[in-house]
């Protein structure tokens, strides 16, 4: 990626939230792989005219447009699917923060539907270019889990726009995969108080060395945006996560993967890992949505 590029990829961002303005702000910006990028303008449901200087164009452009060949979906969660299959069918490579969908079986078609085009589709990562994830990858590398836990507290989100808490959160989830291989489902539970915009998902998880995992997402307000992590190993415990130093330029790094496959840098191997422990992720959030929505329909009811 360090050599001068022969050509650009036109792309349009769609979705000019937290995500969407970063991305804005990356593609701007004399970066390595931003060289590679021609950022042609941004797409939203909202009339903005333009934003630093970047143009708005219509949805309908952005996707007959042939200078367009690349999408960065940074839209809610609840029309990531929607928009992916768009783009695929017009014949752009695509970016998709994560949850690429709300559901697995719809992810398996976009993957396919990418295929039969000849096209990239990528899933953002951003929590794997963390700091705290590369301390954590090197602290459990070589050692033998006993049981472990992560608990992740913050304020309200909707989940008609985010989806379901497992989606929505399935950073951590994929934190637990990453780190300790593909994981079964034990058991669920959801309670909530919608009232009171709070939540709290429990979800008991297992290794393929039958070790447990416990994983908890709780959402409120009041609730400080934090990570909680307790790992037992035969050889010691880590509690809770040091003072790793900040997170620097995540998206960016997102970025320059992104090109590397857009260039054809990254091999078979590599790519089909990525695409199984995504799609696991994705199986394990569905599974866990259909755990808790059957505890609830099997609930009592009372009078």
């Amino acid at each position: 990626m360090n050599a001068e590029p022969e050509r650009k990829f036109g792309v349009v961002v769609v979705g000019v939230g937290r995500a969407g303005s970063v991305r804005i702000r990356d593609l701007r910006n004399p970066h390595a792989s931003s060289a590679f990028l021609n950022l042609i303008g941004f797409v939203s449901r909202r009339e903005l005219g333009n934003i630093d200087e970047v143009q708005q164009i219509s949805l309908e452009n952005a996707l007959s447009s042939p200078e367009v060949e690349v999408a960065y979906i940074c839209s809610e969660s609840s029309s990531h699917e929607d928009y992916i299959r768009q783009f695929l069918n017009a014949g752009k490579h695509v970016l998709v923060e994560y949850p690429m969908t709300l559901s697995w079986e719809a992810a398996q078609d976009l993957w396919k539907l990418a295929e039969q085009k000849g096209k990239v589709l990528h899933e953002e990562h951003v929590e794997l270019l963390m700091e705290e994830f590369a301390f954590l990858k090197k602290e459990v590398v070589g050692k033998d889990l006993l049981k472990g836990s992560l608990l992740f507290t913050a304020g309200p989100l909707e989940e008609e726009r985010f989806g379901f808490p497992a989606f929505s959160g399935i950073s951590r989830l994929t934190w637990l995969v990453s780190l300790f291989g593909e994981l079964s489902l034990i058991s669920a539970t959801l309670e909530e108080r919608k009232e009171d915009q709070h939540m709290k998902m429990t979800v008991c998880l297992e290794t393929e060395n039958k070790r447990p995992l416990t994983w908890i997402e709780e959402k409120g307000p009041g609730l400080k945006r934090n990570r909680h992590l307790s790992f037992h190993f035969k050889s010691g415990s880590l509690e809770n996560m040091p003072n790793v130093g900040v997170n620097k330029n995540i998206f960016l790094k997102d970025q320059n993967i992104f090109v590397q496959k857009l260039l054809g840098q990254f091999s078979e191997k590599e790519l089909a890992a990525e695409k199984k422990r995504i799609l696991h992720c994705l199986w394990l959030a569905e599974e866990i949505q259909k755990y808790c929505y059957s505890k609830k329909s099997s609930e009592p009811l009372g009078f």
